[in-house]
């Protein structure tokens, strides 16, 4: 136990220095490849030791600091605050549509389903998951749809695995398609002055068009666990089960719940053109809207205002989000991010194109591999550079959002949905879920997705 910690350590060490000693050797100064070996420090402790991330977190920025390769002021300025608000005002509200049973209903839906068959029942918990993700959030949409799938298995007597991968797929392909599907995507907006608007009609269309991919390729993949579920169903029959499962929360609850929520996505969704009929900065609506119903919400339910901060509120994850936007932030700050622009620019050329293949593939890679928030935080002062070298930037943020979210699916822990749903599963089942029988469907599905997404940001000028 004691020797495998002591060789994490070891190869943290190594590898931190390492990539300092990379970036000094092509031409860094020595706070630019310092800021690069603490951003790496930090991110390879995440990965040898997700527990302890935050205190990676917390470490390495005090080094910043002490080091004075960022100060104060700047800190402040790259922790993107505006975000982490973002985050804390709509995970309160998603308290309030927990409590009012907005979740049960709509997972309910799919129990209603007329003449249930194996296909209609995948095709609904694809589109389900990826609706619920871009409208909540991936994590929350992939709790409720686990619990609902688990169910469904159970009373039809089936292997649950197959269709928690399948919702877990569409999940991250939903997540892509608006600002609040994921925190990437907030995080992209805010720094990259993209719009909800901007979402709506460029990423939910490329992320509509790939979910009906996925769905075809699932349709073929798991066509004997559907099978089975087939034939089960034809036993079982579906109206007793409809009957059993389905639980209507109380109506006046489930219409407030629903009313409120309802007139935040409609504040948010025209939020850009509030701004410039009030003259605001870009994305000042879009970030307060939340602030503001969470505001209300915790004056209506007075008695549950501190539960929702305190409970339904990620504080440890939102503070190594924080700290992580501060760490990416030293490099902009150092300058490290206009050296590595220059040097992908110099290595594969300024064409947009080239560009936008080469963003896609390092995230869709990346975030196989690491979580995408991590990820995408460390690129984007990368992106930023690019600004002053009077490249094309705007197809490079889409390809950063797509790569970070459709990557998610390659690998077992590639997103934050992918090990919440495994998490479930080996609590409540004692299933085990094995690196190989998530691998090759997520990477069937993650290649195919990310392929067609270079196609369309390469080929069609709508997204230049």
């Amino acid at each position: 136990m004691m020797k495998g910690i002591f060789l994490k350590l070891l190869s943290l060490v190594f590898l931190a220095g390492f990539f300092g000693f990379i970036a000094k050797a092509t031409g860094m100064n020595t706070h630019q490849s310092f800021s690069i070996t603490i951003l790496s420090a930090s991110i390879l402790g995440t990965l040898l030791f997700w527990d302890f991330r935050l205190s990676f977190a917390f470490l390495g920025t005090s080094v910043l600091l002490v080091s004075k390769t960022i100060d104060l002021e700047h800190m402040i300025k790259f922790s993107s605050l505006e975000v982490i608000l973002f985050l804390v005002g709509m995970m309160v509200l998603i308290g309030l549509l927990k409590d009012s049973g907005v979740f049960a209903w709509i997972v309910s839906l799919i129990l209603r389903i007329r003449r249930l068959t194996a296909r209609k029942f995948v095709f609904y918990i694809c589109v389900i998951s990826a609706l619920l993700a871009c409208t909540v959030d991936e994590v929350t949409s992939i709790v409720f749809m686990v619990a609902a799938i688990l169910e469904i298995c159970d009373y039809f007597e089936v292997e649950p695995t197959p269709f928690i991968i399948i919702s877990v797929l569409a999940t991250n392909i939903g997540s892509a398609a608006t600002v609040l599907g994921n925190p990437i995507g907030i995080l992209i907006a805010s720094k990259s002055g993209l719009t909800f608007e901007d979402f709506i009609v460029k990423a939910f269309p490329l992320a509509a068009v790939c979910l009906f991919i996925t769905i075809v390729i699932l349709f073929f993949w798991y066509r004997k666990p559907m099978k089975k579920l087939e034939e089960n169903i034809k036993k079982s029959g579906a109206n007793e089960f409809l009957i059993k499962l389905i639980s209507v929360p109380p109506e006046r609850n489930l219409k407030i719940g629903l009313g409120i929520f309802g007139i935040v996505l409609f504040f948010i969704s025209i939020h850009h053109r509030l701004e410039i009929f009030w003259g605001l900065e870009p994305n000042t609506v879009l970030l307060i809207v939340p602030l503001v119903a969470s505001g209300c919400v915790m004056i209506w339910k007075w008695q549950k205002a501190r539960e929702y901060i305190e409970k339904d509120v990620e504080w440890w994850t939102l503070l190594f989000f924080l700290l992580l936007f501060i760490q990416a932030g030293a490099l902009k700050y150092t300058g490290a991010t206009v050296f590595i622009a220059e040097k992908i620019v110099n290595s594969v050329g300024n064409n947009p194109n080239v560009l936008v293949g080469t963003i896609l593939w390092i995230s869709t890679i990346g975030s196989s591999v690491l979580d995408n928030v991590v990820l995408v935080a460390a690129f984007i002062p990368v992106i930023q550079g690019f600004y002053a070298l009077n490249v094309t930037v705007q197809p490079l943020w889409w390809a950063l959002l797509f790569g970070g979210c459709l990557g998610g699916n390659i690998t077992m822990v590639g997103s934050t949905a992918n090990i919440v749903a495994i998490g479930i599963l080996e609590k409540d089942k004692d299933i085990r879920m094995t690196f190989f029988k998530w691998f090759w469907v997520g990477l069937t599905v993650g290649l195919i997705t990310t392929c067609v997404v270079w196609v369309a940001l390469v080929f069609l000028p709508f997204y230049k």
